[in-house]
């Protein structure tokens, strides 16, 4: 039987710190502290509902970043 893969670790940091940010320095910023991927969506976006560990997600409106959260 295969073994059961463990998540990788998520950065500790706090989603709400990129609301309002311009969406390419948000961009930079969620990379340089360790999220993979980085996921930008108009809003309104319809995404699947999987969670992926180590992702970070922004409703990019107007350049801006309106929402953000993991996974």
């Amino acid at each position: 039987m295969a073994p059961i893969p463990t998540p990788s670790a998520e950065p500790q940091d706090n989603p709400d710190a990129y609301v309002g940010m311009d969406e390419s320095s948000a961009e930079q910023a969620a990379r340089e502290r360790g999220w993979s991927p980085v996921r930008k969506l108009p809003p309104g976006a319809i995404i699947t509902m999987e969670y992926m560990s180590g992702r970070l997600n922004f409703e990019i409106s107007d350049g801006r970043v309106k929402r953000c959260w993991k996974g």
